[in-house]
């Protein structure tokens, strides 16, 4: 469990931390009006992110600590929500184990040399991010000495299964078929793969934490093509352990998406704060888990409709929690490309006007 009292960045920046919405609802306390950040609020839909990368390729992006830095808090200066979410990938983490990552245009992230036998998986390396991402802590300073003194930097990784997946697959997945066919028919394997990338996130996040961010959240984007049982036999015990490893100095927010039946164990396995997808009812689960914090979940589909569609669905969601502390205003995935600007700019502009009243 988070405990406040270990947040220390300097006495008057860590007040002002500290009694900030977000922090204080990843903490169950009441806020004065609902906290919002998004998903992707630093992205393509944006014209200045394009500004700032110009034709810089992506890794290179995110491994630039001024670029990455102004990619973040142009974001959270643009659209005034409640934090700040470090510019990244979930994906450069599996560079140094070994895997060539590329992003090709069209395309998306891929790797030339997934990991498919014993062989690969025993070739896998578990070097220290301090070592290998040097640039991460960089990216950080930059970023905490960018951000006004209130308002908090999330860090964030992928989950243990979507890291294994991606590096199993080589890319996007519909099917998941090498992923499953390692998981079902070699759990040794498995296992091992599980246990090795589990190690590296725990070490990636203690990393981010002790270079400076406020919170923490682990994406498990996959997760949703598991059934409840899969997740209990091949996904649980990995999660759980990294979970244990890094709660405590910040809050640990803990996201997954496409199958609502996961919610409960997700739950179980740990963290803070709850992230929930559009697909799954949030009052509903909030009070089925009976976690202390909750974070979502608009469909950020919704941001491309009307502002006056989006500013209803907002009410809606917000008249279901009815103010209950704990809650953080966020999408259910992340912003998409063809999202009007103004249209998040309402979002926030809305979320807390209305929470005030």
């Amino acid at each position: 469990m988070y405990n406040a009292a270990l947040l220390d960045t300097g006495s008057n920046m860590t007040d002002d931390l500290n009694n900030s919405p977000f922090l204080k609802a990843c903490r169950g306390e009441q806020t004065d009006y609902t906290p919002i950040w998004l998903n992707r609020q630093a992205g393509r839909y944006m014209p200045e992110y394009h500004e700032v990368k110009g034709n810089t390729p992506s890794l290179d992006f995110f491994k630039t600590p001024e670029l990455a830095a102004k990619a973040t808090c142009d974001a959270q200066r643009i659209l005034g929500v409640d934090a700040a979410i470090m510019f990244a990938d979930l994906l450069p983490i599996l560079e140094p184990m070994g895997l060539h990552l590329d992003y090709i245009p069209d395309v998306g992230p891929n790797f030339d040399n997934p990991v498919r036998t014993n062989d690969d998986i025993d070739a896998l390396l578990v070097d220290p991010a301090s070592e290998t991402m040097p640039y991460i802590s960089e990216v950080i300073r930059l970023i905490r000495s960018g951000l006004p003194a209130n308002i908090p930097l999330i860090g964030f990784g992928g989950a243990p299964f979507t890291l294994a997946s991606y590096a199993v697959e080589g890319k996007g997945s519909r099917n998941y078929v090498f992923v499953k066919q390692m998981m079902y028919g070699d759990t040794g394997a498995w296992h091992t793969l599980m246990e090795k990338i589990t190690d590296t996130v725990i070490d990636y996040m203690n990393y981010q934490i002790e270079s400076g961010v406020q919170a923490v959240q682990l994406f498990d984007s996959w997760v949703g093509c598991l059934s409840p049982l899969d997740y209990v036999q091949y996904v649980m015990p990995h999660s759980e352990r990294l979970m244990k490893a890094i709660c405590g100095s910040v809050p640990v927010i803990h996201f997954g998406t496409g199958n609502p039946a996961l919610a409960g164990l997700m739950a179980d396995a740990g963290g803070d704060v709850l992230a929930l997808d559009w697909r799954t009812p949030l009052l509903q689960t909030w009070n089925q888990t009976g976690v202390k914090a909750v974070q979502g979940n608009l469909d950020p589909i919704v941001l491309c409709s009307t502002q006056d569609a989006v500013k209803q669905k907002a009410r809606e969601l917000l008249d279901e929690v009815d103010n209950r502390p704990g809650h953080i205003f966020n999408l259910g995935h992340g912003i998409i490309p063809e999202t009007p600007v103004d249209n998040v700019k309402a979002l926030v502009d809305f979320v807390h006007e209305y929470s005030r009243r």
